[in-house]
């Protein structure tokens, strides 16, 4: 089992950076795909952002290309997103979670899913 819990969410003024942190438990990152989703109120669970378990590939979705890194520390077992430029549509709830896939770009895709953390961008 990989347990999952994000942090680093928060209330951040239009044009701001937040960094979001995604920490495992039971099993090291090394072996997973690491992927960022959101979800904003009424919305489907989007795709953000994705690394393979090297790190070597990482996968965007076009929205989020030159505003949004994600990387990997597998000896912390920590990823991150690091988000600027931000957006008030960039309000959600974001989820980070577990593949075992190399290219993992669909909720169906996660087997493991942390609780997930408010991102509140304001105009």
């Amino acid at each position: 089992q990989v347990q999952l819990v994000e942090s680093g969410g928060g209330l951040v003024q239009a044009g701001g950076s937040l960094r979001l942190s995604c920490v495992a438990s039971g099993r090291t990152f090394s072996r997973f795909t690491i992927g960022w989703f959101r979800q904003a109120p009424g919305k489907e669970r989007e795709f953000v952002a994705a690394i393979t378990r090297n790190g070597g590939s990482i996968y965007y979705a076009d929205s989020f290309t030159g505003r949004f890194t994600i990387s990997r520390d597998n000896a912390k077992d920590m990823v991150y997103l690091q988000m600027n430029s931000l957006k008030p549509d960039d309000t959600a709830v974001y989820y980070c979670a577990a593949s075992s896939y190399f290219d993992a770009r669909l909720p169906s895709d996660y087997a493991y899913w942390g609780q997930g953390t408010q991102v509140t961008v304001s105009s």
